[in-house]
């Protein structure tokens, strides 16, 4: 049995035509069922739905033989006991340093203020950051980003942006990029050499899609 780690939402419906190439089909819809384990056209092969977060702790504890997860996710678990051998290249934003649009970002790391930054991806701001010799005070919130600005509660946040409308519709602009997010597969090292015959035609399907830019389908 193979089991495939997803989380629900953009990374899981992105992810299907990848798994359709691979002539592999999820049949229940994670939206509609209740079932935390979706079977698929092969009998052999399994998806389970976790957490974005928790997709890199299944496949290195073996929980999962493969997931799929942003390399935001990745950096931030440290990615350690994981083999990732392909950037699927879908689920594709930025992670970005964002400011009320009164706040004069550029004057105030000038001056070498002490910023308040919240953010969920603790890692990636301390070492953006520390980069830049920027001195940081970091908030580590889990949702509602855009709100610590606007409430004094940070100066600014670091996060994730796609369009960039959410910034927008909060008069939050976007003042520095700090990287662009893909989603990229991961292995199991252990299931990789036991279950090799299973997982190498699938790894080659998924390699063969991304080339024939099936992912941007």
């Amino acid at each position: 049995m193979i089991t495939l780690a997803l989380s629900k939402g953009r990374i899981f419906d992105e992810t299907l035509p990848l798994l359709a190439a691979a002539g592999i089909e999820v049949l229940d819809d994670p939206e509609t069922s209740r079932k935390l384990i979706l079977p698929t056209n092969q009998a052999q092969v399994r998806v389970v739905l976790v957490r974005a977060s928790d997709v890199p702790t299944y496949v290195e504890h073996g929980g999962a033989d493969l997931g799929v997860t942003g390399k935001d996710t990745l950096i931030e678990h440290g990615g350690q006991g994981l083999y990732q051998p392909l950037d699927l290249k879908i689920a594709q934003c930025r992670m970005s340093v964002a400011v009320r649009a009164d706040f004069d970002y550029a004057r105030a790391v000038r001056q070498g203020a002490r910023l308040k930054v919240a953010t969920k991806y603790t890692q990636i701001a301390r070492e953006f950051f520390a980069s830049k010799g920027v001195h940081v005070d970091l908030i580590k919130l889990y949702g509602s980003m855009e709100l610590a600005p606007l409430t004094g509660l940070a100066d600014a946040i670091v996060d994730l942006v796609s369009t960039g409308n959410t910034l927008k519709a909060n008069h939050l602009v976007e003042v520095e990029r700090i990287m662009d997010i893909s989603s990229r597969l991961v292995v199991n090292p252990a299931a990789l050499k036991l279950k090799q015959a299973a997982i190498r035609p699938l790894l080659d399907a998924f390699s063969q899609a991304i080339a024939q830019g099936t992912h941007a389908a």
